[in-house]
Parts: C-alpha cells; sequence; structure tokens
C-alpha cells in the first residue's frame, strides 16, 4: 500500500510494524498486516530554507525507532531523532554538528564538546552538515546504536571553519545509547574533512580473534578507501588500512588519527585526490561472512580533479553549496571544455599517480589480517556494482548496472553463475526459506542520485529502465527481459533569433553549471534519465522559457531556476541547445545517406 511519498533506501519491520522514511522528511508506523497508517510524524526542523530530505532507512533499538536526514550539499544542519515504538512520540534529538552559538546554548552536551573543535566564525549559515543518511546499526547486548555522519558543508574548511579544527561530528561514527540519546563514544575517520567522505555506509558488527582474543567489532569501509576495525564496545581503534588507492592521507597514527597530505588539499589550486567524493565504497551494503572471515565490498578505485570555488563562498537556500570546484573521472564528458582543458593539465601534471579513471570490483577483504583476499573486476563506470549477499552455503550474490545477477565462491570468489536481468541491479540481494527451499530475491533498477545518465555498459543503455522485484530459486524458469530501448531521433530545432555565437557561448555556461548533470551530454555516450534535451520537440521548445523559469512542471519534480536564472539567461540556455540540436541533427542525417 502506497503510505505516502517516495521512500527510498529501505524500511526496518519490527514486532508487526513496518517503519518507512520518505524522502520528503516523515517517518511512518504502517501495520504490516495490512499497511494501515499508525502513527505519521514530521521529522524536519526547517521546511522553509533548507533542503532537508531522508534517503536512509530507519532503525529500531531498543523501544525507540531512530531516524536521519540528508540534504549537506544544499547547506543543512545533520541530526538524528527517536521516537516511540508505539506512539511516534519525539524521544530525544542528537544534532551531529553544533549550531551557531549567537543564536543559544548548545542543545546537548556533546555540542558543547563539538563546538570547541569549530573555530568561532565558522560559517554557520551554511548548517554545517554531517547528516545521517545511510545505514546506523544496533547491538541489543550493548544496548548501542550506531551512527555514521556525513561530509561537510560547505566542503572547503577554509570557508566552512577558517580558524582549523576536527570539526565534529563530521564523518564520524558514533555509539549512542539508545534510551538516553546520550554519547557512549566516537571515531572520526577524516578530521577536518574537506573531500566529501562520509562515514555513512554500512557498518558490521562480529566478533573477531585478533591477537589471541575474540573482540565484539564494528567494521567500516567508508568513502575515504579506509577499512576500520574498532572495538564497538570502547570505540578503540583497533586497525586501519587502505582497501582502495588513497593519497589524501599519508597515513594512520597508533591511535587511527589520519594524517594529512598537503598534496591533497585545494585551497591554492586544483590537485588530483584518491578516492572521489563517491568513495571508495559508496552506499550499496558490504557483507560479512564468519565462515570464511572475508568482508565483501563492492569498491571502486577512482581519482577526481578538486579545486577551490572562484571568487567568495556564501551559502544560498535551495542551491549546492559547497564552495569547491570538482571534476569525477567517470563524469568528464559533462565537463565544459575549459572544465575539461583544466582537468587533462592536472593529471598530466601528476605523473606519479595512478591513471584517475574509475575501476569497479568485488574485493574480498581480510578484516583480521587487513589484506586482499581476492577481487572480481565489475565495470568501469559510476555504481556499476550492486549489495552485497553472502550465505552459510559458500557463496556470494550481487547484482550490477549491466544487468548481471552474479553468484561467486565465497572462499575463492569462483564465478559459479550469470544470470541476464536486463536490469540493473544496485540493491543487496536477500535470501529467505519457504518448505526447505532456498530463494533469492533482488530488488532491481537503476537510477539514484549518483546515476541520472546511463553509461553503455549499464542495462538501461539496452533495454527499457524500470523497477522489478526479482526472485530466484534452483529449478526456476528464465528470467523475463524488458523491452529493449528504442533509440532516439533528433527532431529538427527551431529557428531562433539572434542565434549568435555570444548567446550560445553564455548559454553554454549556464547549461554546464545547472543542467548538464541531470540532463547530460549530447550525444549517445551517455543517455540520461531525465528529458534529453538536445532532443527536445518543437512543443518542448516553445513551453522551454515557462517550464525552466515558470515552473509548470514542478508538480512533476523540474523545480523553477527563476531563482538562479533570469529570463536572459534561460533564453541563452536555450540559444545553445538549439544550436546543438542542430549539430546532432545534422549528423544523424549524414550517418543515414
Amino acid at each position: 500500500k502506497a503510505c505516502c511519498d517516495v521512500v527510498s533506501r529501505g524500511l526496518q519491520v519490527w514486532q508487526g510494524r513496518v517503519y518507512v522514511a520518505t524522502l520528503d522528511g516523515h517517518l511512518v508506523a504502517l501495520d504490516a498486516r495490512d499497511g494501515r497508517e499508525i502513527w505519521k510524524v514530521d521529522t524536519l526542523i526547517d521546511r522553509d530554507l533548507r533542503s532537508y530530505s531522508i534517503t536512509g532507512p530507519p532503525q529500531v533499538a531498543g523501544d525507540v525507532v531512530v531516524v536521519g536526514n540528508s540534504g549537506a550539499e544544499f547547506g543543512v544542519r545533520g541530526y538524528i531523532t527517536a521516537y516511540d515504538l508505539e506512539t511516534g512520540e519525539q524521544r530525544w534529538r542528537f544534532f551531529t554538528v553544533p549550531g551557531d552559538p549567537a543564536k543559544g546554548p548548545p542543545e546537548h552536551p556533546e555540542m558543547e564538546m563539538a563546538l570547541a573543535t569549530w573555530s568561532p566564525d565558522s560559517d554557520w549559515a551554511s548548517g554545517l552538515g554531517g547528516t545521517v543518511w545511510g545505514e546506523m546499526n544496533y547491538d541489543p547486548e550493548l544496548d548501542l546504536l550506531y551512527v555514521g555522519t556525513g561530509n561537510a558543508s560547505p566542503l572547503a574548511p577554509w570557508y566552512r571553519s577558517p580558524g582549523g579544527g576536527d570539526n565534529l561530528f563530521l564523518a564520524s561514527i558514533l555509539a549512542i545509547r539508545p534510551s538516553t540519546g546520550r554519547l557512549a563514544w566516537y571515531y572520526q575517520t577524516t578530521p577536518g574533512e574537506m573531500w566529501d567522505y562520509t562515514a555513512t555506509q554500512n557498518m558490521i558488527l562480529a566478533d573477531l580473534e585478533i591477537d589471541g582474543r575474540v573482540r565484539k567489532v564494528l567494521m567500516q569501509a567508508p568513502k575515504n578507501g579506509i577499512f576500520y576495525v574498532l572495538d564497538r564496545e570502547t570505540g578503540e581503534f583497533i586497525s586501519g588500512k587502505p582497501y582502495v588507492f588513497v593519497n589524501w592521507t599519508t597515513g594512520l597514527d597508533e591511535k587511527g588519527r589520519a594524517r594529512i597530505n598537503p598534496e591533497a588539499t585545494y585551497e591554492k589550486g586544483p590537485t588530483l585526490v584518491f578516492p572521489t567524493g563517491a568513495g571508495g565504497h559508496n552506499w550499496p551494503p558490504m557483507a560479512f561472512n564468519p565462515q570464511t572471515g572475508l568482508v565483501y565490498i563492492p569498491a571502486r578505485e577512482s581519482g577526481m580533479v578538486m579545486g577551490p570555488q572562484p571568487g567568495e563562498y556564501r551559502w544560498q537556500p535551495g542551491r549546492t553549496n559547497s564552495a569547491h570546484h570538482i571534476a569525477f573521472s567517470f563524469f568528464v564528458d559533462l565537463l565544459s571544455p575549459p572544465e575539461r582543458a583544466q582537468y587533462d593539465a592536472v593529471i598530466a601534471a601528476r605523473p606519479n599517480l595512478p591513471d584517475p579513471a574509475t575501476r569497479e570490483f568485488l574485493l574480498a577483504w581480510d578484516p583480521v589480517r587487513q589484506e586482499e583476499r581476492w577481487r572480481v573486476p565489475i565495470g568501469s563506470s559510476e555504481l556499476a556494482g550492486g549489495g552485497v549477499l553472502t550465505t552459510a552455503g559458500n557463496l556470494v550474490v550481487f547484482g550490477t548496472s549491466a544487468g548481471k545477477l552474479l553468484v561467486l565462491s565465497a572462499d575463492k570468489g569462483e564465478l559459479l553463475k550469470e544470470i541476464e536481468a536486463g536490469t540493473g541491479i544496485m540493491a543487496a540481494p536477500v535470501s529467505y526459506e519457504i518448505d526447505k527451499e532456498q530463494y533469492i530475491a533482488v530488488l532491481a533498477g537503476f537510477g539514484g542520485a549518483m546515476a541520472p545518465m546511463y553509461p553503455r555498459e549499464s542495462a538501461a543503455y539496452r533495454y527499457q529502465n524500470y523497477g522489478r522485484l526479482l526472485a530466484f530459486r534452483l529449478d526456476g524458469g528464465a528470467t523475463p527481459l524488458p523491452p529493449l530501448r528504442q533509440p532516439q531521433q533528433t527532431p529538427p530545432p527551431p529557428e531562433l533569433p539572434d542565434l549568435t555565437p555570444e548567446r550560445i557561448g553564455r548559454g553554454a555556461g549556464h547549461f554546464f553549471t545547472y543542467c548538464v548533470f541531470c540532463h547530460g551530454a549530447r550525444g549517445e555516450a551517455r543517455l540520461s534519465a531525465y528529458p534529453d534535451l538536445f532532443r527536445m520537440p518543437a512543443a518542448t521548445h516553445q513551453a522551454f522559457t515557462s517550464i525552466v523559469h515558470g515552473g509548470v512542471l514542478a508538480p512533476n519534480g523540474m523545480a523553477s531556476f527563476a531563482d538562479v536564472l533570469s529570463l536572459e539567461d534561460v533564453a541563452d540556455i536555450q540559444a545553445f541547445l538549439v544550436a546543438e540540436q542542430a549539430a546532432l541533427h545534422a549528423e544523424e542525417n549524414a550517418a543515414r545517406q
């Protein structure tokens, strides 16, 4: 039953109830039998100026259900809130970064401690980030809730906290008592975070024998490329080692504190940094097999060029407020020509560093020895590999954006089965049993914030892309494939007056600033999940100004850009698109002759 607005990464079922967090910021309790709504609460603290949303699942911990939020890039302040399981009444709220001290004292003791790690002239208006947008975890034996926090807002620390500091609790793992909302311990993975290195990736709780004794540990492979093993009772750092190539740090000290590499900072100019802000591992969950003792990570090696934002930074509502300039290797075809030239120059000046091109693989990692056991290449695009399931039958099961469901041996990584699904698979599969028969099920579909464009190797490039639930068993039949995607044809563009090189140039600048990430670049190299602005029909051209500036399609998700673009700016963007559409139309006509 549809409960309200779109739901993102998961839900939690507990004692006959389903707890669902929605993208628009509500937490809903439903009856698991019939979908009836039991209670619903608004979790957001500022709906007027802040672009809050929720992308992570709620977490039941004791007699409360806890939910975080997302939106750090848009200038929000991170927090989690606990609600009574039965009534939905708010029990407590834990902020992850401090608020403006001029507006009142810290909300709880932990914020007083965190405040000391921020500059007195910090950019409080930017919210500071630290959102909890990924998975939490709960240990009922220790009665501890483990929370991973996100990146800064803005990323550039010289704007965010000019006096320096660790900036707690950005990019940190927090252990919180769910009955009181008080902090038991914390560990910061990236002090003074400036690269979008969140610690919101899934955390695995396990018992490992380390140095001759069994330790209750927490394991995480966050974006920053370091695999961490912590004592989950005390927060003590046990070990940490890169699981992909990194250059933002020169290593960890004996307490697990990272030493920042000056060559990876970007205040003075652009530099090449590993891994990218998309991370050595992002939200697709990793998995741990107690029998093999291995953790299976959907990993990525890739580099990014980061540089200072031109001009001065000032937080603006409704805008991304990162205060830096960035180019990921897997989005180079979305760069404007001047940006691409700068990107290539930065890479050429650093021949001692690896090729920044994306390489994705499933990595089997030994958390005790902190070493790789085996790896299986997956692809060369962002989010090529999905979340992982591992079973007691020595299996590892995961999907790919190319539309494959792969089954490997957990001990050696040998390919046992490859199933063509025709739909990109990013979620982790699940295993269950009915009448002594095992099933593997997975939600399939390709999209999301990091995948608005479809690279050639994705299933969405070849097949029509829509969500499906796929279930498999040993004697199952063939997997039905979606219909093939129909090739796009470019209609002739309209004639516009004053189609001058100056207007086209201005329009290109605005397009690559405001439009390119969602709507993609011209041609078939990377298809957009959203309307292709380079192939607009005449009716869309006629309505272009009312869509972009007037917001007539806001109910469909295309908001008005009137707050950042003038009518002249919009006309210039359309001039650029008409010129590009004319060139594309001519190229297709020539190819058919």
